[in-house]
């Protein structure tokens, strides 16, 4: 079931979207990213943001865990962590 909430993007990651967020319409969080990727595909730094980054979905950490199996929930949130102050 797709759901829609919105991705906020912190530091490198919303330089390279050009903006602070915006709505995802999925229903895991691979989808949510991959709709990224496409609508973000004219700058391939996004991408390269992409995976160097960490995520938090309805504030809890994703981790290691395969992205296709991370349900988004209705009205959730989707946070875009790269790496701060070379971390």
């Amino acid at each position: 079931m797709t759901t829609t909430g919105t991705v906020r993007y912190w530091a490198a990651a919303k330089a390279a979207a050009g903006a602070a967020e915006e709505p995802y319409a999925a229903a895991t969080l691979a989808e949510a990213l991959e709709a990224a990727r496409t609508a973000h595909a004219a700058n391939p730094e996004f991408a390269r943001v992409l995976l160097r980054s960490s995520f938090l979905v309805d504030g809890v950490q994703v981790g290691s865990r395969d992205h296709a199996g991370v349900p988004l929930t209705q009205g959730g949130t989707v946070e875009v962590l790269p790496p701060f102050a070379g971390g």
